[in-house]
């Protein structure tokens, strides 16, 4: 049985798929291609918001998108002492990353846009939670960098995968961290009228 609502999710990251998958929700995965370097000079929190929400964009005028779907567009970022950092392009990036965030604490940021394909009605905000770095040491960074794990995630760093040992705490909520709120998400959903069971796969609960 397929769900009531179909999801179409603007994001290539694995993390995002899992993390909707293991909530009941098998989305419809359509990269955007959005080029991220595009927005810049923005405060951490709005720029993965407006990041987010020109992924939503792209995709939701695509043909192949089901007139029936909600579009979510996703974008994290991580500030630290008021910049927001990205995926690392380099390893010598990372490392330098680390040695800045090791024994401190940050805050992920996640921007969610999700978009009503029939009605172009739009529902966005962004999810923010404390993260707490351990004081890890320079082999263990340069072990971790070696991976390649931290070059293909914001902020250098996943709660999920290699980098869970590496994370000490944080306030707030876990699934913002990996890359989608789900309690937000949730939200963002109810906001446009429609249920959140409707989003899961084989739901036969009543429309709103």
């Amino acid at each position: 049985m397929t769900a009531r609502v179909p999801l179409v999710l603007a994001s290539a990251s694995p993390a995002r798929l899992a993390t909707l998958q293991a909530s009941g929700i098998d989305p419809t995965v359509i990269v955007s291609g959005v080029d991220e370097s595009q927005v810049d000079d923005l405060p951490p929190a709005e720029l993965a918001l407006q990041l987010a929400e020109l992924k939503c964009a792209a995709v939701a005028g695509l043909p192949d998108v089901p007139t029936d779907a909600l579009v979510l567009g996703c974008d994290s970022v991580l500030e630290l002492d008021g910049e927001a950092l990205g995926k690392p392009h380099e390893p010598d990036e990372a490392r330098a990353r680390w040695r800045a965030m090791r024994g401190r604490a940050g805050v992920l940021h996640t921007g969610h846009c999700l978009r009503e394909a029939a009605s172009g009605r739009v529902a966005a905000a962004t999810g923010s939670t404390v993260v707490r770095f351990a004081d890890v040491t320079d082999e263990e960074i340069d072990a971790y960098v070696a991976t390649g794990e931290p070059l293909q995630v914001a902020g250098a760093f996943t709660i999920d995968g290699l980098g869970a040992a590496f994370v000490t705490g944080i306030e707030g909520d876990h699934t913002n961290v990996v890359g989608v709120s789900l309690p937000l998400l949730r939200e963002l959903v109810l906001e446009l009228g429609h249920a959140w069971p409707d989003l899961w796969r084989g739901s036969t609960s009543p429309t709103r």
